[in-house]
């Protein structure tokens, strides 16, 4: 008798807790994910940012520190002159932007920078050595502030060989092996949409993948101040008709071998304005012409022109006018995101089911390109 009771209970007991992990299962299917926003907030803008974002970001990314030939951070620029992002950041300018995201919960980031091709090939030439020179140089400045994230912002402007590619996997390896978790516990990279599918960019962002915890994929200056026809800077869609790539096409292509959950697609606040002697937009430029317009100028220039026609693109989703110069006879071409752009690559983030977004530049925004993250963020 009592080993069928027995035989029965645990029946009882494999049905019952079958249906607490089923209900289990679908609670936390059914529980909402918060989605993460990066605002890159550059040390040149600190005079134009405003001091709360927290209604619009999650994390709040120092941008940034730059690196000297052996990983560490660069103070100086020349004896007696203090390198400006450095300057910016131990002077006290940064500390009510920083408090007040401290305030508000958010995460700090710090990001560190190299552009110089030198530079760059000289860290990634002892890349282990330099990873431990690079942390070891932060440690203080972590600590000091309450960053609690590294960025990693490395951008070659040569083709890089194979090996050199390598190398960089192997320095982006060696920081995250070095890390502190007690000090800095995520890593993110930053890098071009077009390292996707060029392998002779410096970041191979398939390799690199393993050793990071999220991917900015900086998916705008598909037209930029070089461009020989003007164009959107982050168009949505278009690519071998209008553009050679876009930012669909560049998610996809990401997604075929890296992970959605480590996916953050990075979104412009600026534009750029040509001109050119045809109005018909994607005209060619004329060289030397071209200004960076943030999205607050380019509001401000319509409210100071009410006559002026700003025309919201299908294709690239992204917003641009178009008006003579009475001086010159040419045309000036503005093409620049809005709020519209800004909820086009919320709806993308979401479709694809992205880890988020992140924000190039705080402080170029006007009145509304942000309103679409209050509601993603939550």
């Amino acid at each position: 008798m009592m080993p069928k009771i027995i035989l029965v209970l645990g029946i009882i007991l494999i049905l019952v807790g079958g249906l607490y992990l089923r209900t289990t299962s679908k609670s936390q299917l059914l529980k909402p994910v918060k989605k993460e926003v990066i605002g890159f907030l550059p040390y040149w803008l600190l005079n134009r940012a405003r001091t709360d974002y927290s209604e619009h970001i999650t994390n709040l990314t120092y941008f940034s520190l730059n690196l000297n030939d052996n990983g560490t951070v660069q103070k100086y620029t020349n004896p007696g002159e203090s390198e400006p992002g450095y300057y910016a950041l131990v002077s006290g300018k940064a500390d009510k932007f920083l408090q007040t995201a401290k305030d508000k919960e958010l995460t700090l980031s710090l990001a560190v920078f190299a552009s110089d091709d030198g530079i760059i090939a000289e860290i990634i030439k002892n890349p282990k050595q330099n990873a431990r020179n690079l942390l070891k140089s932060l440690k203080p400045i972590v600590q000091r502030y309450g960053f609690t994230e590294l960025n990693l912002d490395i951008e070659q402007v040569s083709e890089a060989s194979p090996s050199a590619r390598l190398q960089f996997t192997e320095f982006v390896k060696a920081v995250r092996n070095n890390l502190n978790p007690e000090l800095i516990q995520s890593l993110s990279i930053d890098i071009t949409a077009f390292s996707l599918v060029k392998k002779t960019n410096l970041v191979n962002p398939f390799a690199i993948a393993p050793y990071v915890d999220k991917i900015i994929i900086m998916a705008y200056d598909y037209h930029y101040s070089g461009s020989y026809v003007t164009g959107a800077v982050a168009p949505g869609t278009g690519a071998g008709i209008f553009a050679e790539f876009d930012t669909v096409t560049a998610i996809e292509k990401a997604l075929l071998k890296l992970p959605a959950e480590k996916i953050i697609l990075g979104i412009p606040t600026y534009g750029y304005e040509w001109e050119t002697i045809s109005n018909l937009p994607r005209s060619a430029t004329i060289a030397g012409t071209s200004l960076v317009i943030s999205n607050q100028r380019a509001e401000k220039l319509l409210n100071d022109n009410p006559d002026l026609q700003p025309i919201f693109d299908d294709t690239d989703k992204e917003t641009y006018i178009i008006y003579p110069d009475k001086d010159t006879g040419t045309y000036h071409q503005v093409f620049y995101p809005d709020k519209r752009a800004t909820q086009y690559k919320v709806n993308l983030a979401k479709q694809y089911g992205l880890a988020g977004l992140a924000v190039w530049a705080l402080g170029y925004e006007g009145k509304t390109i942000l309103d679409p993250l209050a509601g993603y963020r939550n």
